[in-house]
């Protein structure tokens, strides 16, 4: 099966937040939907490849952050695609439970203050909803590839991992400094919050052992594997729970 074309769709400037477009030959599968009002930005980056929503085929929510999650309600009625999501999140994306945030520094808390993380958006149920430990094949949706559970960034956190070493992993890491990275974009970084960063240093190096190559996410990136790799070193030598000492 061919290697799909990755399409980073910027929903910020900057590369502050991305969604993935992976466009195969029987269509495409969307990673992560953006902020609420995203759809406009994601039918725009459509159009340019002569494509329209009904050619989603699948969307894929890494988790319920308001950046990844924010449109997925508005998209999924649009394209008719359904969503996959895990239930790890499923609260938040039902909108029931407040997300809680453990931030990983002072850029982390500036963020929460500054309330765009805490915007609410339309709630929905997925229309498959993986379990822990879960994956699901992408072949029916024209792609080599699969979506898995890496949990440690949120408890439902998923990536996609792709045949040609190509893996969106949504929040498990960020590049660059501040939101997205203006300057050393080849720099990997921890994202403004993380639940357990022990669990996102394992969930990180299975993927780089695994014969990843390429990761996609959803603020700055895309980073090469060795990169990768020294950041999850660097989180393995944190202390236990450092990253969920300063929850809110």
């Amino acid at each position: 099966m061919p290697s799909p074309h990755i399409t980073r769709i910027p929903i910020l400037p900057f590369g502050m937040v991305n969604c993935h477009l992976l466009t195969g030959a029987n269509g495409c599968v969307l990673v992560d939907a953006g902020l609420p009002g995203a759809e406009h930005k994601i039918g725009r980056a459509l159009k340019r490849q002569g494509l329209s929503f009904h050619d989603i085929k699948l969307i894929v929510i890494t988790h319920a952050h308001v950046d990844h999650a924010g449109s997925a309600a508005r998209l999924r009625a649009l394209s008719g695609a359904p969503i996959v999501a895990h239930a790890g999140d499923l609260d938040y994306y039902q909108q029931k439970k407040r997300m809680h945030f453990c931030a990983t520094g002072w850029f982390g808390h500036v963020f929460l203050r500054m309330g765009l993380i805490l915007q609410p958006y339309t709630p929905f149920t997925p229309d498959v909803l993986l379990q822990a430990g879960e994956g699901m094949d992408l072949a029916p949706y024209g792609l080599d590839g699969c979506v898995r559970h890496t949990p440690g960034h949120t408890a439902g956190s998923l990536s996609v991992q792709l045949a040609c070493g190509d893996v969106m992993v949504g929040d498990l890491l960020a590049s660059g400094v501040l939101l997205g990275g203006i300057v050393h974009t080849g720099q990997a970084i921890r994202p403004p919050f993380e639940d357990d960063p022990h669990a996102v240093a394992g969930a990180l190096q299975h993927m780089v052992d695994a014969g990843m190559q390429r990761f996609y996410m959803g603020h700055g990136g895309p980073l090469p594997a060795h990169e990768v790799a020294r950041h999850a070193q660097t989180l393995r030598k944190l202390p236990t729970r450092q990253g969920t000492a300063q929850c809110c």
